[in-house]
């Protein structure tokens, strides 16, 4: 086995194909085919089922594609420490952000990754919650930033800070909006019309269990997953939804939005950075932890009671 072979067997397992695989490393089909089957030949054992579908790994594959993951991670860990004894931060760092805080984050973050540590690589994605903490589980992500995640045995958190959501609703074109609109009770949410992510969303599950402790529950006009889409359909008038401020203002037009503050309780979700528990963390993804956390605690300040 070589190194080069076990990520190459690594990404066709990750993304299911030989062609997205070599899509993704950018060299062609048929060399990463010839190395796949190479490592098989010397394992002897067939690791991948070839099908009109894609591939997806074997019982072998699975067993060989959990060390492969800890070995390369091991690599990738002493080249880092051995990047720090000449004063440097190297190597790569996945990251994964909400949709509402990557539009706000990836520019600055970006920024600042590569002024700290020019000798190391980023890339950022962006998805739900429940995606995210799937990309941890599975090696696809290094760090994440999560909503109301739950404590479990497959990923770290350290919290961060909590989130206000905010009511949105499309504002009347040439209304001036003075004053704004007063809080809303969480009570009275159950008369609004709500455009919402579907389940398992963390805020569409935070919204439900809060609502439950009063007695209530959410009116669910429709379930769209994606912060753009439910903007652009709160901006249609399918309903209204509930977003944090970011997702608002980080929005291509603001200015079609009004925000109400939920009150009597009011709505707050959990923010934490997230790692997997199952691979240690390099000394890069320390680092970028520290720069991520820095700047999401100065974008989204604590939250003040009342």
């Amino acid at each position: 086995m070589d190194l080069k072979q076990l990520e190459y067997f690594v990404r066709v397992a990750d993304l299911g194909s030989f062609t997205r695989a070599a899509a993704a490393l950018d060299i062609a089909q048929p060399a990463l085919s010839r190395q796949v089957r190479q490592l098989e030949v010397e394992l002897r054992q067939t690791l991948l089922v070839r099908n009109g579908r894609g591939a997806t790994p074997t019982e072998a594959g699975k067993l060989l594609l959990e060390h492969s993951r800890g070995i390369l991670h091991q690599v990738q860990r002493a080249r880092e420490e051995l990047g720090r004894v000449r004063g440097a931060l190297a190597g790569r760092v996945a990251i994964g952000l909400p949709t509402s805080l990557a539009r706000v984050l990836t520019v600055p973050l970006t920024r600042q990754f590569r002024a700290q540590m020019p000798d190391a690589s980023i890339s950022i994605g962006e998805a739900l919650s429940t995606s995210l903490q799937d990309g941890l589980i599975n090696g696809r992500l290094d760090v994440a930033v999560l909503y109301n995640a739950q404590p479990s045995e497959e990923i770290d958190l350290s919290p961060l800070t909590e989130e206000e959501l905010v009511l949105v609703t499309a504002r009347t074109p040439g209304l001036a909006e003075d004053p704004p609109p007063g809080p809303i009770a969480l009570a009275a949410l159950a008369a609004v019309p709500l455009v919402i992510p579907s389940r398992p969303n963390a805020i569409r599950m935070h919204v439900e269990s809060a609502m439950a402790t009063i007695g209530a529950r959410p009116n669910i006009a429709l379930e769209i997953d994606g912060v753009s889409a439910i903007l652009d359909l709160v901006a249609d008038g399918a309903g209204s939804a509930l977003l944090s401020r970011n997702a608002v203002a980080s929005s291509i037009k603001p200015s079609s939005f009004s925000v109400r503050a939920v009150c009597d309780p009011p709505l707050r979700t959990r923010l934490s950075i997230a790692t997997s528990a199952l691979r240690p963390t390099t000394l890069t993804q320390k680092a970028t932890m520290a720069l991520l956390s820095k700047m999401i605690c100065d974008l989204i300040p604590p939250v003040t009671e009342t």
